[in-house]
């Protein structure tokens, strides 16, 4: 996928029309989530995803999707209940670990309870994937029937979201394609989560560049988990 070029115009849609938009959306990459996370269990090798990392109950693996991939990590995070993690597991808390000169992360409409719009921005201080960019994205948060969470982020179209909240000043305007969390309940108060993925900064960044850079971004749950560990239990529940 190429960058989009800058966005030259802007969508003014209702409230509804923009919460039936992001519910359509927002399911078929909680699809996607869940697919991503069960691949590969099964002997199944020619789903796509290819194995970069896998150690000690970490793996981290990437499949192609254009000119850019998708990048995925699964963590068995022993002695972590799954009621924990999914405090952290969030678009801005996310945010936060990608990079630290994030200098906003608010949430700018509230759609449904479990659906919200955020906006994300990045300073100069930035690393060169973050550098003077923001988004604005969804996040939709669903617990399966068996108890499995899962949390789906991504990009509004770029003509919706300068609609709905005007570029900031001279910022660079990047598409979180995909990603999001699947948070799985085992025995033991221990979970599996899967954290996928797919991040367009636009600009002048050689998509070879973004794809390494990607890698990075989904090894974040470390930081993650030992956030979520120093989390009151009453907090957490």
């Amino acid at each position: 996928m190429s960058s989009p070029a800058p966005c030259s115009r802007s969508w003014s849609i209702s409230e509804d029309s923009l919460r039936r938009y992001v519910k359509y959306a927002s399911e078929n990459c909680i699809q996607e989530l869940l697919s991503a996370s069960d691949s590969n269990r099964h002997g199944n090798e020619n789903d796509g995803w290819k194995i970069l990392t896998l150690d000690d109950g970490m793996e981290i693996s990437k499949r192609r999707s254009g000119s850019l991939h998708i990048f995925r990590s699964r963590w068995l995070l022993r002695s972590v209940a799954p009621q924990r993690f999914i405090v952290v597991a969030n678009a801005i808390d996310a945010a936060k670990q990608w990079d630290r000169d994030l200098v906003e992360a608010r949430y700018i409409k509230d759609l449904e309870e479990n659906l919200r719009v955020i906006h994300l921005r990045f300073g100069y201080g930035s690393k060169p994937l973050f550098k003077n960019r923001e988004f604005i994205v969804y996040e939709r948060r669903e617990t399966m029937d068996d108890g499995t969470l899962v949390v789906a982020v991504a990009s509004l179209p770029k003509e919706i979201a300068a609609g709905l909240y005007p570029k900031q000043n001279n910022a660079i305007r990047g598409l979180l394609l995909q990603s999001g969390w699947v948070v799985e309940r085992l025995e033991d108060d221990s979970c599996m989560v899967t954290y996928v993925v797919q991040l367009d900064p636009a600009g002048w960044l050689p998509k070879f560049f973004v794809n390494r850079l990607n890698t990075k971004l989904v090894m974040i749950i470390e930081n993650l988990k030992k956030i979520a560990l120093s989390i009151p239990i009453d907090d957490a529940i």
